[in-house]
């Protein structure tokens, strides 16, 4: 039986209950200012044509930048990068402040150090209810030995092997 009342904070925490990989996505604007947030929302689209997809809630701050980049890069966090997902998550600040970075396609900042990269053109973007959702096509990309930042029931988690049987 439906139940009448949708409890959104409920809601939230179940969602919660399956663990993410923690990102943070990184972009120019067209003023060539560096825009980067942490997001969790990332996952795998198409391998041919090589596409992935993240979203953002249409409150943040940073939605007009990306919703304008052509370009945006990708980096999944490793599991020692809890502090620069906090970092990048804080309204306001500089989030680069102390950040190593290169270049990337169209100058977009692509950080150091990561578990996971990729370098993306904007390809979709959909409505999505409370959030935008982004599909990049994947232009680069690349891997480290590093094991991911987790996230799951609203908190930070690491990656434990499991034992083979």
């Amino acid at each position: 039986m439906h139940n009448p009342i949708f409890d959104s904070r409920e809601f939230r925490q179940t969602l919660g209950c399956f663990p993410t990989g923690v990102t943070i996505i990184t972009c120019l604007t067209a003023t060539g200012e560096q825009v980067g947030m942490t997001a969790s929302s990332f996952n795998s689209v198409s391998l041919d044509p090589p596409l992935v997809l993240w979203s953002i809630d249409k409150r943040a701050l940073s939605l007009q930048a990306f919703t304008q980049a052509k370009h945006y890069a990708i980096h999944v966090l490793a599991g020692h990068q809890q502090d620069l997902s906090n970092q990048f998550a804080r309204q306001g600040a500089d989030k680069f402040s102390g950040v190593s970075v290169t270049e990337g396609i169209a100058g977009v900042p692509l950080l150091t150090e990561y578990c996971a990269r990729f370098q993306c053109q904007t390809e979709h973007q959909y409505e999505g209810g409370d959030h935008i959702i982004l599909v990049g096509r994947v232009l680069d990309f690349k891997a480290t030995e590093y094991n991911p930042l987790l996230f799951h029931r609203g908190r930070y988690a690491l990656l434990e092997e499991a034992a083979l049987a």
